[in-house]
């Protein structure tokens, strides 16, 4: 019999057994509010099937299986030949496969893909965020291919496809194909026009021999990537296939894996080309024009990603304090944590209404028609806006639901400090805080039908807050002389975003959530830490609204 002193009590079950999508208030009245009424059925059904899977048992076990064995190179085989190849838990297939096999790489043909591919890669991200950079680089690789119409064609198939198909072999010979990325080195990080791995041309056919390093390539593990490298005409794109249309490895040398923070799931790599072969995507010399249009999708996910992570953050915190007791009565009911809960929850419901939005305008203009370029517009603008913003809340939200929990989520077993780890990633991906900073200052004065468009879309709710109010006229006044505007961009961007994320919020989100976002972000009554909402707000309510199923 157990002593007495090893009965367990006041613990707080796990948060397990629900539908992650069905729970979040949020996430479901965005696919509700963005999606066709023909296809709302429809995109229900597969992200509640996404959503009880993610909220598994199974699935949680598969995440942290995946990040305590993280993957392993292996460079050459048994008799010294080089294979470069990448090895991996069996839980990392398991979460890639559903990844691939609920469509989170198809989104560029399907009816509201785009919506309906936010959302769910929103879901499963929050059972394991590594296996999101496989899945984001593969559905945003597609624009950048459709350049050249041959190689859309023979890959678009395989990189759309359903079907998850690991190990190297021809991409000819799968149903399905994953690609990866690699633009930066060593001496240029961002500056990829410093890049000086060298492309020569074989053929005018478009072949050429690639040699240089990459300092970082991501997911080395995947069928094909698109890589930067200078040709005679300048900064180019290629494509760099893993294996050859004859069964012959391409030469694609993994020099390391890196030992990351975070996303411990997930293969990041140094690789060397030696007289790689390739395929030039695009024009000579247009490099960066041609793979901007995958920078872009791939920063959206960024916005999706960390989204999710705070999401995750929020319902476990707030799960906690519906379970844990303490000083005569639960959590939740304590003033003091019922503010700091509601203010997490405003974050995440900020970041969640704002990616939704910038989805559905994917759809928009992928359908074309009315509204098409205006929306193009928007989202030159608000996603380097939302993708500096979005990311940068992910850190101190995952900080402070860690602290929700006390010390237990700062032990493992909690699943927080994969959060923690997690969070500062989509901040650094695609270009950090400084180079979207600098991205809408590019927008800002070289493409004015962007900022017109966002501020249409800010207009659809002036007059609804005088708090909204202030906050636009005051950014009116910061555009109003952008002299000497680098040296506050991150400001004039900070403010951007959050009268974007206020003005959707006062348009859609209930009274008592855009209440409190307003008279805090954009108000001024708030201090500098969460937990210090002004205290006459409804924020019982705001934090029922957060509370995953089960609480």
């Amino acid at each position: 019999m157990a002593a007495s002193t090893h009965t367990v009590t006041n613990q707080v079950p796990p948060l397990v057994g629900y539908d992650v999508f069905s729970a979040d208030r949020a996430l479901t009245e965005g696919v509700e509010r963005h999606s066709a009424p023909a296809l709302l059925d429809e995109t229900r059904a597969e992200l509640t099937a996404l959503g009880r899977a993610a909220g598994s048992a199974e699935a949680q076990e598969w995440g942290a299986l995946a990040n305590e064995n993280p993957p392993k190179l292996r460079t050459h085989d048994r008799y010294g030949n080089r294979i470069d190849e990448v090895d991996f838990h069996p839980a990392w297939h398991q979460l890639l496969g559903r990844s691939v096999g609920t469509g989170l790489t198809d989104a560029w043909g399907r009816p509201g893909g785009h919506l309906r591919r936010a959302a769910g890669f929103f879901v499963w991200t929050q059972a394991e965020a590594g296996n999101g950079c496989p899945v984001s680089m593969t559905h945003a690789a597609v624009p950048a291919l459709r350049t050249e119409p041959a190689l859309a064609a023979e890959w678009e198939p395989r990189l759309t496809s359903h079907r998850y198909e690991p190990g190297l072999r021809p991409a000819a010979e799968k149903a399905g194909a994953l690609f990866g990325m690699g633009m930066t080195e060593k001496q240029g990080g961002s500056d990829v026009r410093a890049n000086t791995t060298r492309a020569v041309p074989l053929d005018a056919a478009g072949e050429y021999l690639l040699t240089g390093h990459k300092w970082f390539c991501s997911a080395p593990m995947c069928d094909g990537f698109l890589v930067l490298a200078q040709a005679p005409g300048g900064l180019t794109c290629f494509l760099v296939p893993r294996v050859l249309a004859d069964g012959t490895r391409n030469v694609f040398r993994i020099q390391r894996l890196k030992d990351k923070l975070g996303n411990r799931s997930n293969a990041s790599a140094e690789v060397e080309f030696d007289a790689t072969w390739a395929h030039r995507v695009g024009e000579e010399g247009r490099g960066v024009r041609t793979i901007i249009e995958m920078v872009a999708a791939t920063r959206l996910d960024c916005v999706v990603g960390s989204a999710a992570l705070m999401r995750q953050s929020v319902a476990q915190a707030v799960h906690h304090a519906t379970y844990r007791a303490a000083f005569g009565g639960e959590l939740i009911d304590k003033p003091l944590m019922r503010n700091v809960l509601a203010d997490l929850a405003l974050e995440s419901e900020a970041a969640t209404t704002l990616a939704l939005r910038l989805a559905s305008a994917y759809d928009t203009v992928q359908n074309g028609g009315d509204g098409a370029d205006r929306e193009r517009a928007f989202l030159r603008l608000a996603v380097p806006a939302a993708k500096y913003w979005v990311t940068k809340r992910c850190t101190p939200v995952a900080a402070e639901a860690l602290e929700c929990l006390g010390g237990n989520g700062y032990v493992e077993e909690s699943g927080m400090p994969r959060l923690l780890r997690e969070s500062p990633l989509n901040s650094i991906w695609e270009g950090s805080g400084n180079v979207q900073a600098l991205d809408v200052l590019r927008a800002l004065q070289r493409e004015p039908e962007a900022l017109n468009a966002v501020l249409r879309e800010v207009g659809e709710a002036r007059g609804a807050d005088h708090r909204l109010d202030g906050a636009i006229k005051g950014l009116l006044t910061e555009l109003a002389d952008l002299s000497g505007v680098e040296a506050r961009a991150r400001r004039l961007v900070e403010r951007l975003a959050l009268v974007l994320q206020g003005s959707l919020l006062v348009r859609w989100a209930p009274p008592e959530v855009a209440d409190a976002f307003c008279a805090s972000r954009l108000g001024g009554d708030w201090g500098t830490a969460f937990g210090t909402l002004p205290p006459t707000l409804d924020l019982a309510s705001v934090v029922d609204r957060a509370r995953p199923g089960g609480s």
